[in-house]
């Protein structure tokens, strides 16, 4: 079953990838943005692995970091990202697909490292390419739903499957490793891998677009602002993650990931990732696509 958080005039679903594609697919969401006539909506984007999105309606427009604003292409792929995305639609229905490390390799097979921080038309590119009939096999013009167009996108997606390479087992234990709170150090990763520090750099660019020393401080800033997110009325001293030394050193990251500072971000109004945030959560069990366990069990009720 579906979870869903309506934050008018957004919604967003989540719903929960099979057992087949849990292992590749953190979720996949619907966004459907109602504003009224002529109005925009906009909001600032964290950091996320890869993202395939599909869309029909008035076509957004997103600029990653400090970029020039572009339109978004009907199909639109962004890999693993290190910075904000700035997000502003009008009336638009759009189909995501969050790639786990582990998909992206089964899926898209390229080095991550590549298409890092880096939004493309998925129509255009020789590795994504492939992907681009789901758009009119989602949007076929007749009125099926949400679960049935779900549906469709799994069927497309698990018979793909089956035409990809085998997986790398040490990509699922090092996204096991990354994601456990309790990890601190670049070496501590490298030990629980038994492989070498240069070995788990390799692997890291590949699979996961960034070396290991900046995927461990993009997680510890995300369940940062997980938690402040979640939970509004705190302040950001009361959300820190504990591997932060003070509020300095969180406001250094800060900045880094969102381009911005965690005042000014506070600020703003935010009806895209307030939406997200809390849908995700309920569904499955993480706030941010980052955060996810894809051994995780959740039954995608509220």
């Amino acid at each position: 079953m579906p979870s869903s958080l309506n934050s008018a005039p957004v919604s967003i679903r989540f719903f929960i990838p099979d057992d087949k594609l849990k292992p590749y697919i953190s979720t996949f969401y619907l966004t459907e943005v109602s504003p009224e006539k002529g109005q925009r909506l906009g909001d600032w984007l964290h950091p996320e692995w890869a993202n395939l999105r599909f869309t029909s309606g008035e076509m957004p427009i997103a600029a990653l970091g400090d970029a020039e604003p572009q339109a978004v292409p009907r199909f639109s792929v962004i890999g693993p990202t290190s910075k904000a995305t700035w997000f502003e639609s009008g009336a638009m229905r759009s189909w995501g697909i969050g790639l786990l490390p582990s998909g992206w390799s089964r899926f898209i097979g390229m080095s991550a490292e590549l298409y890092a921080d880096r939004p493309l038309d998925g129509s255009t590119d020789p590795a994504t390419a492939p992907m681009a009939a789901l758009h009119d096999i989602i949007f076929d013009g007749k009125s099926m739903g949400p679960v049935r167009e779900v549906s469709r996108i799994s069927a497309f997606l698990t018979e793909a499957l089956d035409r990809t390479p085998p997986d790398n087992p040490l990509i699922a234990a090092a996204h096991a490793i990354l994601i456990d709170p309790e990890l601190r150090t670049v070496q501590e990763m490298a030990e629980r891998l038994t492989i070498t520090g240069r070995t788990l750099d390799r692997l890291c660019r590949k699979a996961f677009g960034f070396p290991p020393k900046l995927l461990l401080q993009r997680q510890r800033f995300l369940r940062s602002l997980a938690e402040n997110m979640l939970n509004p009325d705190q302040n950001w001293v009361s959300s820190l993650d504990g591997q932060y030394y003070d509020q300095a050193h969180f406001g250094r990251d800060f900045q880094r990931f969102m381009g911005m500072s965690a005042t000014e971000y506070k600020a703003l109004p935010h009806p895209f990732l307030n939406a997200a945030v809390h849908g995700r959560m309920a569904a499955a069990g993480a706030a941010m696509q980052v955060l996810h366990d894809p051994a995780a069990e959740s039954d995608g009720s509220t």
